[in-house]
């Protein structure tokens, strides 16, 4: 679609009761980001309450119509994802307006390829609207859901606001709580920073203005936080005064959440084992495992509502009341079929409905099992197969190949769960953004207890493959050739790994954890696989790259198949003021809790590296790491070095408990003294 354009979503397809949304862009560095809003307008252009402005803080609006569903990753870098329930959205509500914002003093001009996508229930793409021209804006309305003689219809907008979120919302009469203590940094609700002088308020509410004009002269200087040494620096140039902190948008919803620390136990020594709901003592075969797995997490869904709608939004279900049932009997020809479990939701109604295979420990989904539920379901008008297990599904690999009946018209739609997922947002509902009640609360800790217990059999992906062992011979002894394909295999595994070590560090942490992607945008994610897997072969290394919100770079993350390490590293810019001494004496005091074996170098300008040295030798001696010849200092480069797991699953000595170690031993012991110590805390309560 191109600007300003519109059109009926029933002109596009008869499944858009429920749609999917999907907001895009990239960078080249791989650490740009924005955060998504939607606003929920009535018939004078304006929220009914702040319940109605939907942002990372109130992640559910509209009754549960809408929903934020966070991102995940694409062939072109990764996607935000919003569900919308259409049928379900308030009679009062006439327009949804979609947008994202930038925090921080950042411009959605520094972002390249900025889309919007709508799919419908059954994950079929409907509309594509490239977003150009928003260089200098830090708020933009990608596009607009709205009603029209009964009719959802959608415009592509592509609107920017250079007053950023605060501005935006305001004018669609959100409450901004204007007190300095919530105050972000910067007018889109950036993360919280040193104090910023005083200087006049801004306005209430900024008029729209069209992406590429030039923006309100409202863009606040970078500010430089006070000294913390005393060495004489060279003067800095003048900077402008920054403006007085930007005002946040208020939620009145409080949520429950489970404290991270236990109440000291009551019981008389540490062999007592308190009673569990959710008992898994005597789970002895793969059969039972598969059978108690799939009652509790259906069982928890349908009593949760915001556990069972974050699980089935995204597959195009409905927001109305949930029943689960398990080991149901259904008619196949001469041979009756009994699904693991089944979802129906019911809504003004009307029924959705989706059959649940699920399997456990290494098993693998069955093509056959998964077909037959794929033609059951087409034949009863149910409208989706959900497969639940330890994989995790690649874009343009599917775990399952199945035949599509074209001459059915009803369509059934395959969606695929990994355990690793059930627990990544089991753990955001109850550490970070909260329940309805405490009693909610509960179930989903005693799920989780469950689900990481290792009688369970819900760990994930926990195994390399078989190629694992062949590849890494083959590099020891060079008789790995390009074009293998077990090479390849292993590159799939390794993307499956990567993804699953974003999830679970993003679950523990809150915050939003992503494999970062380097593609043009349109690359065949299979083509770049084939031709990592070449890289492969001729390097024997594997390389990923995560980006973790509030962190000032890029995790790297290389396991060196030759030398048997795994190096974890980062790249911090610095642009500090002062002499080059003073600003490596500010990094060696910020890590005086790191481990003595971090590799600290320095980054050169136009030279690339320069000096480099542990932190034990660097802590008594910081100058050994001053370019010499007087080169511009721009960055750090951080790194640690630890041995590599050999055997391909998660045991003590395997690669995939090796990988987990080194990422979790890096960003609690160096990262986290990286990050800003006011960093804005997606867990945090609401205001207001």
């Amino acid at each position: 679609m191109v600007k300003g354009a519109n059109v009926g979503l029933t002109a596009l397809s008869e499944n858009v009761g429920s749609v999917v949304v999907g907001l895009g862009w990239s960078s080249a560095t791989g650490e740009g980001d924005a955060d998504v809003s939607v606003l929920l307008l009535d018939g004078d252009g304006k929220v009914r309450s702040d319940g109605d402005f939907c942002f990372y803080n109130n992640p559910v609006a509209g009754n549960g119509s809408v929903q934020l569903l966070g991102k995940t990753p694409t062939a072109d870098g990764s996607e935000d994802r919003i569900s919308f329930d259409l049928d379900a959205v308030p009679q009062e509500i006439d327009k949804v307006v979609v947008a994202a914002s930038r925090y921080g003093g950042s411009r959605f001009g520094e972002l390249d390829d900025l889309r919007l996508t709508l799919a419908d229930s059954t994950g079929d793409g409907l509309v594509r609207f490239a977003v150009d021209g928003a260089d200098e804006v830090s708020a933009v309305i990608f596009g607009e859901l709205y009603r029209r003689s009964g009719e959802w219809k959608f415009r592509a907008v592509g609107q920017g606001y250079a007053s950023g979120l605060a501005g935006l919302a305001t004018d669609y009469g959100v409450d901004i709580d204007d007190t300095e203590e919530d105050a972000p940094e910067q007018a889109d609700l950036a993360e919280d920073g040193p104090p910023q002088p005083d200087r006049p308020a801004p306005e209430p509410s900024r008029p729209q203005e069209p992406v590429g004009e030039a923006p309100v002269s409202r863009v606040p200087a970078q500010a430089t936080g006070p000294r913390v040494d005393d060495t004489p620096a060279p003067p800095a140039p003048e900077q402008p005064a920054a403006p007085k902190p930007a005002r946040r948008p208020r939620t009145a919803k409080k949520k429950v959440t489970l404290p991270r620390t236990t109440r000291k136990s009551l019981a008389d020594n540490e062999s007592w084992r308190a009673a569990r709901l959710f008992p898994v003592s005597a789970l002895k075969s793969d059969r039972e495992r598969e059978t108690r797995a799939t009652s509790v997490v259906l069982s928890v869904m349908a009593q949760v509502p915001e556990f069972g709608r974050r699980l089935t939004a995204g597959f195009g279900a409905p927001a109305g009341r949930m029943e689960t049932y398990t080991e149901v009997t259904l008619p196949h020809g001469e041979s009756p079929r009994r699904p693991d479990g089944v979802i129906r939701v019911e809504r003004a109604g009307k029924l959705w409905t989706a059959l649940v295979e699920t399997k456990t420990n290494g098993n693998a989904l069955k093509p056959d099992q998964v077909q037959a539920y794929m033609d059951i379901a087409a034949r009863r008008g149910y409208e989706a197969v959900i497969t639940l297990s330890n994989d995790v599904a690649l874009e343009g690999s599917p775990l399952v190949d199945v035949r599509i009946d074209g001459r059915r018209k009803h369509k059934v739609a395959l969606w695929h769960l990994s355990w690793a997922e059930v627990v990544h947002q089991a753990q955001l509902l109850i550490r970070h953004e909260g329940v309805g009640n405490a009693a909610h609360a509960w179930l989903l800790q005693e799920l989780l207890h469950y689900l990481q217990h290792e009688n369970s059999g819900c760990h994930g992906f926990q195994n390399m493959g078989a190629a694992w062992v062949p590849v890494r011979r083959g590099i020891d002894d060079e008789t790995l050739c390009q074009g293998d394909a077990r090479a390849l295999e292993v590159i799939e595994n390794w993307e499956r790994l990567v993804r699953q070590v974003c999830l679970r560090l993003g679950g523990e942490l809150g915050q939003k954890v992503l494999p970062v992607r380097r593609t043009r945008r349109g690359s065949d994610p299979r083509a770049l696989r084939t031709e990592l897997a070449d890289h492969l072969c001729e390097q024997g290394r594997l390389n990923a790259e995560l980006r973790i919100e509030g962190t000032p770079g890029v995790l790297a993350l290389t396991a060196d198949l030759r030398t048997g390490k795994l190096r974890t590293s980062i790249e911090i810019p610095d642009a500090e003021p002062g002499y080059p001494l003073s600003r490596v004496k500010r990094l060696i005091r910020r890590l005086s809790d790191a481990p003595a074996d971090l590799h600290i170098e320095t980054l050169v300008d136009g030279q690339g590296t320069g000096p480099r040295g542990t932190l034990e030798r660097l802590r008594p001696e910081p100058a050994d790491i001053v370019p010499k010849d007087g080169a511009q200092i721009t960055g750090f480069r951080l790194s640690l070095l630890k041995s590599m797991g050999n055997g391909r699953g998660s045991a003590e000595t395997g690669f995939i408990r090796s990988v987990d170690q080194a990422v979790d031993r890096f960003h609690a012991q160096v990262v986290v003294h990286l990050e800003a110590p006011a960093r804005r805390s997606r867990s945090a309560e609401p205001t207001g």
